[in-house]
């Protein structure tokens, strides 16, 4: 996290531990406003590797699960990132700014998907680097949202998973109310203070359960290398190309997507005890080894946890999944914002 932004948000009421606003004094009223009203949260405790060079379309073309190639200088795209058995090392917010291809991706694994990354360089005319605290990046979601991040930051996407950019920054719409800000450092405070003209400021969990009741993933070092794409939806959110050419593990994930029907599926769920990613699930009809795994959990605004969950379609079909044990706290499912393919 940039020290002069960290202080200015502790001016402003942040609590902060390992780049991480927690929360601004009052979690649960962040909750109820994440819930019906507008919330601005800072995502320091995201990461950003970025690549340049003549040949950095190319190279990322190579590695990632989805089309760079064909990602348009106003677009922007979910991304993953996949070992040789095709399970996901990391996944991406992915846009350009200039002459980068900005990857955005949870913190803690960042310096492990950084060197991997960069071991495949060699000779490519492309260079990757930790830009994480080169600009201050902003999500703003709600009822209001688009109206406030089109007065405060001067211009506005009209789709969904484009971009634009103005004086104050850049814009990145990932949702109908959901921008992702990126605002160089020196505009930051600014920013901040037209937006919570009409936005609550809230800490990290309450975007991450935004976030995960949209249905996006996000892969974290407790849950890397355990899910193909397709387990965890992102076939369905659009980030995978199964028309591009070769990248590590394309051959298992277009066997998950071609050949029988995908066993494991993500879930959106409510459960009234404390969850977190790679906590196991376990249910009846599976005796004496899980179910499934928690990919991401926040705390929801009438208590309890929401999850996103992968488990055997089968078990979510017919059975009560259970959390951490099979006598555990029960998972109620809930719909997900999207329809998973038969």
């Amino acid at each position: 996290m940039i020290d002069s932004w960290k202080n200015f948000l502790q001016s402003q009421g942040a609590l902060i531990a390992d780049s991480t606003v927690l929360h601004y004094g009052d979690p649960a009223a962040e909750r109820a406003a994440a819930a019906g009203g507008t919330i601005v949260a800072d995502l320091s405790q995201l990461g950003v590797i970025a690549f340049r060079g003549d040949e950095a379309a190319s190279f990322l073309q190579s590695q990632l699960t989805n089309d760079v190639r064909g990602l348009q200088a106003d677009a922007a795209q979910w991304n993953g990132y996949c070992s040789p058995k095709g399970r996901l090392l990391g996944n991406f917010l992915v846009w350009r700014q200039g002459e980068d291809y900005c990857l955005q991706l949870s913190g803690d694994i960042l310096p492990s998907v950084l060197k991997r990354l960069s071991m495949f360089i060699m000779r490519a005319k492309v260079q990757g680097r930790d830009a994480s605290d080169e600009n201050v990046r902003l999500v703003v979601a709600g009822k209001r949202a688009a109206a406030m991040v089109s007065t405060t930051m001067g211009v506005l996407p009209n789709t969904t998973m484009h971009t634009a950019t103005g004086e104050t920054g850049q814009v990145i719409r990932v949702g109908d109310d959901k921008f992702v800000l990126s605002i160089p450092p020196e505009r930051a405070a600014t920013v901040w203070q037209g937006l919570r003209e009409a936005a609550t400021p809230v800490g990290a969990p309450v975007w991450d359960w935004l976030r995960l009741n949209a249905g996006i993933p996000m892969i974290v070092a407790a849950t890397q290398e355990q899910f193909v794409p397709q387990m965890v939806n992102f076939e369905v959110i659009g980030g995978v190309s199964f028309q591009k050419g070769c990248y590590p593990g394309q051959e298992i994930v277009a066997r998950s997507q071609y050949l029988g029907k995908l066993k494991r599926r993500m879930f959106l769920a409510h459960v009234d005890a404390e969850a977190a990613p790679g906590d196991n699930l376990y249910s009846a009809d599976i005796e004496g080894q899980a179910t499934g795994t928690v990919v991401n959990a926040a705390p929801a605004p009438a208590g309890g946890f929401d999850v996103l969950a992968v488990a055997q379609v089968e078990s979510a079909a017919t059975q009560t999944l259970h959390l951490k044990a099979g006598d555990g706290a029960a998972l109620t499912l809930k719909p997900l914002p999207y329809a998973l393919p038969e």
